[in-house]
């Protein structure tokens, strides 16, 4: 079988058409806010590609409006984020964070705020629906029959992936999200996935048809993420200027396995204990899903085996002082058990950073295997041992990978990204169109 891979310029600055169909899309992240702080709750990766594709699509002409779930009294009702994109707060359930588990609860609620926004537009308001994660697509698919408009939809992350490679200490995913993700595959007109290997599991675990899906990589703000000093990026975040720096960025949960980078750690030093005073291991992040008492586990965990010490703990970022702390780091790791695609690899190369990730789904497309960074093939400590310590007995190998790790990032734009997607929004609606024609016609001979 083979997927439908959408023209996607690669170059950094690649051209947007910047006039014609879509003129307004509805684009629906209902479980977490575009405005949320990624690294924390379920802000993450999903986060920057709903506000970076929206800023890409605006700035080629196409009007996005955000919707979203309100969790603050007073928040305001709808807020700009920038110069044709706008987020709608949706009243749905309590003005307060609440478990992801409890939302389909709500999407009642929230479908009815979607329907809501169009209600008092004229006829044809939005031309298309682009939803993020599977709560979202359900309430998309309501919305798309409602309006007649093409539903594109994003999984970002899914159930039956989740469950055959779960992390020690988390839980699988329910059967009503693997039904939930179900019902929006059947009913979507297209499928993005981020890359082959999402695609593939999208037709292989879920039915997709190959007519439905296309690829489109996910970008990088190459301006924002790129190489700099790092000796002053070191001094800014009080590291020191020499010896190594290993990094993990994300969410403090299993499936991003931060705790494999300190069991890693420990183990390294247990290997050589010469290495002890010149290796810092910073994991910046907040709690997600369990909420703070994992962060106290990781601590924990750091203290007993030894490496309290070695091991720094910071909370998440504005982008701009992540790209330094990417700069600051001679290697970044990324051991989650699942990723869609894996921004935090991307972004790292960017600045010139070579990445050690697992082996696993769209990080064999954002890593360059051997020539920007390193796959690694198990979860095991003592791999990830080995790996991360021949990395630092080998400054050359290391300072190999990182010349060519920027390079490798500027494959992936978000100028790209917003192109590609622009054109599948195209294509669902003139399959659309003519499916129509065809029942028309068909009525008309019977």
């Amino acid at each position: 079988m083979t997927t439908e891979h959408v023209p996607v310029p690669s170059a950094h600055d690649a051209a947007i058409p910047m006039s014609g169909f879509p003129n307004r899309v509805a684009m629906l992240s209902v479980h977490t806010s575009p405005l949320d702080q990624p690294g924390t709750g379920d802000a993450g990766g999903l986060n920057v590609y709903v506000v970076e594709l929206a800023k890409r699509l605006a700035d080629a002409g196409t009007k996005v409006e955000i919707f979203t779930r309100a969790t603050q009294r007073g928040q305001a009702a709808t807020v700009p984020l920038t110069d044709g994109v706008l987020v709608r707060h949706l009243e749905a359930g309590p003005l307060r964070d609440i478990d992801k588990a409890d939302l389909p609860g709500q999407l009642c609620a929230l479908t009815a705020g979607v329907l809501r926004a169009e209600a008092n537009r004229p006829s044809g308001w939005y031309d298309a629906i682009h939803s993020h994660y599977w709560l979202s697509g359900q309430v998309g698919s309501v919305a798309s029959e409602r309006w007649d408009v093409p539903l594109i939809h994003s999984m970002h992350t899914m159930a039956k992936v989740k469950n055959l490679s779960l992390a020690s200490g988390d839980s699988p995913e329910p059967s009503l999200r693997v039904l939930g993700e179900q019902q929006v595959v059947d009913c979507a007109d297209r499928l993005i996935a981020n890359t082959e290997s999402e695609a593939e599991d999208l037709r292989a675990l879920y039915g997709a048809a190959d007519v439905q899906t296309a690829v489109v990589h996910p970008g990088v703000d190459l301006d924002q993420f790129s190489p700099g000093d790092k000796a002053a990026a070191r001094l800014r975040h009080n590291l020191p200027q020499s010896g190594v720096v290993l990094l993990f960025v994300g969410r403090i949960q299993p499936l991003k396995s931060p705790d494999v980078v300190i069991r890693a750690t420990a183990a390294i030093v247990a290997a050589d204990p010469t290495v002890r005073g010149n290796l810092t291991t910073v994991v910046c992040g907040g709690p997600s899903g369990a909420g703070p008492e994992r962060l106290d586990e990781l601590r924990k965990l750091a203290a007993t085996l030894g490496v309290a010490d070695i091991v720094r703990f910071v909370p998440p970022t504005t982008r701009d002082e992540l790209a330094d702390w990417y700069r600051a780091a001679d290697v970044v790791c990324v051991p989650s058990h699942s990723e869609s695609f894996g921004l935090v690899a991307i972004e790292a190369q960017a600045c010139g950073t070579p990445v050690a990730a697992a082996a696993v789904g769209g990080l064999f497309t954002a890593v360059a295997d051997g020539t920007s960074g390193l796959l690694v093939r198990d979860h095991l400590t003592a791999t990830w041992r080995d790996e991360l310590l021949g990395l630092m007995r080998s400054p050359q190998r290391l300072e190999s990978l990182a010349a060519n790790a920027r390079e490798h990032a500027e494959r992936f734009s978000w100028n790209a990204t917003a192109a590609a997607t622009l054109e599948v929004y195209r294509q669902a609606a003139l399959a659309r169109a003519e499916d129509a024609s065809l029942v028309n016609t068909a009525r008309s001979t019977a």
